[in-house]
């Protein structure tokens, strides 16, 4: 999983840009975690949890993009998928979800973490 962070110098906005079938995790750093280090300080604490086995799940709901965690990977998914399991579809017809979720391993999405915090640092 490769990513780039960059901030707008014009606008000042945060950019996150991950690679294709990963697009969701770019989109969940640049609207959902931001500069929020009360929201980083609490992933960072759970993923410790994780790792150690204090805690095998958890999800973080955010306002249009949530996580769910384990202890081996993370899955990243708009909100509106939840709602569209009840959606039922012709069996020649599906729906393509590769800009709306996408698995990473726990490591992985640790590692992006800590360079968005240090990016953040960086960029300031």
């Amino acid at each position: 999983m490769e990513y780039e962070f960059r901030r707008n110098t014009m606008t000042g906005t945060l950019i996150a840009n991950f690679t294709m079938d990963h697009e969701i995790l770019g989109l969940w750093f640049t609207e959902e975690l931001g500069e929020d280090a009360a929201l980083y300080t609490q992933l960072v604490e759970d993923i410790a949890k994780l790792q150690q086995g204090s805690i095998s799940a958890l999800r973080r709901v955010g306002k249009a993009i949530s996580l769910d965690l384990d202890n081996e990977q993370v899955r990243v998914f708009a909100n509106v998928l939840e709602m569209d399991d009840e959606l039922e579809l012709d069996e020649s017809m599906s729906l393509y979800n590769g800009e709306s979720e996408a698995f990473c391993g726990l490591e992985d999405f640790e590692a992006a973490l800590l360079s968005w915090q240090q990016f953040l640092a960086e960029s300031r």
